[in-house]
């Protein structure tokens, strides 16, 4: 079987931009908040065209807390953030008919945003859940990122619709000691441990119009949209659900149901998608399984271990797997 890399996925530099200008109102020094983030790591500058790897985000949203002192600062840096368009998806926001056709093209174009997000609009009587997940390759959920996204997003469609009252807010990572400054800025206690990082708001807002739609703009715009999404290599169909496949591999049953669920597709027409390109879930699974068992032998893994991150229950049916993928059987410590 051929040997495929992983395609990096990459985010705009929107989100940078708006940090600097976050960080410099908090009375913060980016370029050397950066720099103690980043720990010597080479870091372009936020350039209005430019995107940055993705996987590097958490570094900064990791080391944040400590250098600056402050439990809440994903939370104070949303405060801070204002909400004004800076990429083509922020535009489409504040073009849009009403905030359900805004929602619609966030999600629709949410990786233009973030290679990262898993983004969608779940309605369900009076409520609706904007989901606002993120995945890093072995991070779990940023808490600080998280947080600081959820106001910013807040404030972004309440810019397009009014005033936009929260019914909750879900979070993945788990709560911390003080809740107060969430009361305040999101208007609501959040929730945490959840399956999933949400916006819930109510189902009768979506209809609410926008106070400076333009179907004009809105149109040309999405035309624009669907061009910078096509340019994304790394939103092709193979290397997203490799990308999928390897976050999931080890931590839950990977199934082909449930990464067309994650991408926003259902079985039946992810799987022709993927025959049309001469794959098929089955071989992307297998081949992550490989690579990754390859990876975290040269790391110095036991095989036991090796086994059971790559899925395997038992060793036996991975000595199998190894010995159809490389011809001999794994070597490792232990």
């Amino acid at each position: 079987m051929a040997t495929h890399e992983f395609v990096a996925l990459t985010h705009s530099s929107t989100l940078r931009r708006l940090l600097y200008e976050a960080l410099t109102a908090l009375g913060l020094d980016p370029t050397h908040t950066y720099r103690q983030a980043y720990a010597g790591v080479a870091l372009a500058a936020p350039l209005l065209e430019a995107r940055e790897d993705h996987d590097n985000a958490p570094r900064f949203w990791q080391a944040l807390e400590g250098i600056t002192g402050d439990a809440d600062i994903g939370l104070h840096l949303g405060e801070m953030m204002q909400p004004r368009p800076m990429d083509v998806v922020g535009y489409l926001l504040l073009a849009a008919r009403d905030l359900r056709q805004g929602l619609q093209a966030f999600v629709r174009f949410q990786h233009i945003l973030s290679g990262g997000f898993a983004a969608r609009l779940e309605e369900e009587g009076e409520q609706v859940r904007l989901v606002i997940d993120l995945n890093y390759r072995e991070v779990g959920s940023l808490r600080q990122q998280m947080e600081c996204l959820a106001v910013l997003l807040m404030k972004m469609l309440a810019a397009a619709s009014g005033e936009l009252p929260l019914l909750g807010v879900d979070f993945r990572h788990r709560a911390p000691r003080r809740l107060g400054e969430h009361r305040r800025l999101l208007g609501v206690e959040p929730r945490f441990a959840q399956a999933h990082d949400a916006l819930i708001l109510p189902r009768a807002l979506l209809a609410r119009p926008s106070r400076s739609a333009s179907p004009r703009l809105f149109e040309v715009l999405s035309e624009e949209a669907e061009k910078q999404l096509a340019g994304l290599v790394e939103n092709q169909l193979l290397a997203r659900v490799r990308y999928w496949l390897e976050l999931n591999i080890g931590a839950t049953t990977c199934t082909l149901q449930a990464c067309a669920q994650a991408l926003g597709s259902n079985r039946s027409a992810l799987q022709r998608a993927l025959s049309e390109q001469g794959s098929s879930f089955r071989l992307l699974h297998d081949e992550v399984r490989r690579l990754c068992a390859l990876r975290l032998l040269d790391q110095g893994l036991s095989v036991r271990e090796v086994a059971r991150a790559c899925g395997f229950a038992e060793l036996s049916p991975f000595y199998r797997a190894f010995r159809r993928w490389q011809g001999g059987t794994p070597r490792g410590r232990g």
